[in-house]
């Protein structure tokens, strides 16, 4: 129950103003969001690499409603990708990108088009992108634009979710050479026409189709903080003869952190995801209600213990 309300409330423009607007808000946001700027995230980029640990940035906007605000991310992310370079962060550093923040539900080949100026500057850079999951809508038209990035840009990553009912097909089509793709169980409200409702059910599917993953040609990230899943994942490596460069876990910046700490300790490539950007309601709401048990952090944070 709390799940849903707080998918519902992560998609509340009016209540994401007035949260946005208090006074301690940002207290909260801080333990999981790098900052509002690109030097809030190369700091802690920084301080993530001296540990050991991979970055993948994400510049958090609000939804993209015009075609200037679709250059205006294109053109962060360029200027970001320089500055990974300039600062020594690649290739360990990469960047998560949303389709609908370069202009996906004004136009598809507008969306493309910026990025594949996204997925060039980091070529340049010598990095990759990864190309986030969104809501099902999405979902077709994802997939096509990656497939055409891929033609020039071949590392370019995908994000599936388990939750999804379609995923298990998706990792099949996508489980080939050279293939990234990160397995997530999901942060948006769907209708249980697309997607399965239980955790239960959830788990069942992440475990299906990391199999699928693991036992392909292509490099899996195991994007999850659930032990049990992280253990699963550490066992099907094993049975599949995979090497520690050949798959990677991805956690969230603020959670878990000890037990990143643990797995790149034990050899593991561990990628920390960083957000950075004003627009922070929508992300922080969907990852509490990933990890409803983090609304106890959120509130020690809301009055600065």
């Amino acid at each position: 129950m709390l799940r849903h309300l707080l998918l519902a409330a992560a998609g509340s423009d009016r209540l994401g103003r007035l949260v946005a607007s208090a006074p301690l808000s940002k207290n909260a946001a801080r333990r999981f969001v790098a900052g509002d700027d690109v030097e809030a995230a190369l700091r802690t980029g920084r301080i993530m690499a001296d540990d050991g640990l991979a970055v993948t940035f994400e510049h958090l906007s609000a939804e993209t409603r015009s075609a200037e605000q679709a250059v205006a991310v294109r053109d962060e992310y360029r200027a970001l990708l320089g500055r990974l370079k300039g600062a020594g962060l690649v290739p360990a550093a990469e960047v998560s990108v949303k389709l609908s923040a370069l202009g996906q539900r004004l136009d598809e080949k507008l969306a493309y088009e910026h990025a594949l100026a996204v997925c060039a500057a980091a070529t340049e850079a010598g990095t990759t992108v990864t190309l986030d999951a969104e809501d099902h809508t999405l979902t077709d038209s994802t997939l096509e634009i990656l497939t055409e990035l891929r033609k020039d840009h071949p590392g370019t990553g995908a994000v599936l979710q388990a939750h999804l009912r379609r995923t298990e097909g998706d990792c099949r089509e996508l489980a080939t050479a050279g293939s990234r793709v990160r397995l997530c169980k999901g942060a948006y409200a769907e209708p249980e026409s697309v997607a399965f409702q239980s955790s239960l059910d959830i788990d069942k599917s992440f475990v299906r189709c990391l199999n699928i993953l693991m036992s392909g040609e292509g490099y899996p990230m195991v994007a999850t903080h659930d032990p049990r899943l992280i253990a699963i994942a550490e066992d099907r490596a094993r049975w599949f003869d995979r090497a520690s460069d050949e798959y990677e876990f991805q956690m969230l910046h603020g959670v878990r952190t000890e037990e990143q700490a643990r797995l790149a300790a034990g050899g593991n490539v561990v990628r920390v995801y960083v957000p950075y950007g004003e627009q922070w309601y929508g992300y922080l709401v969907r990852r509490l209600a990933e990890r409803p048990g983090n609304v106890t952090a959120v509130g020690r944070g809301l009055v600065g213990r």
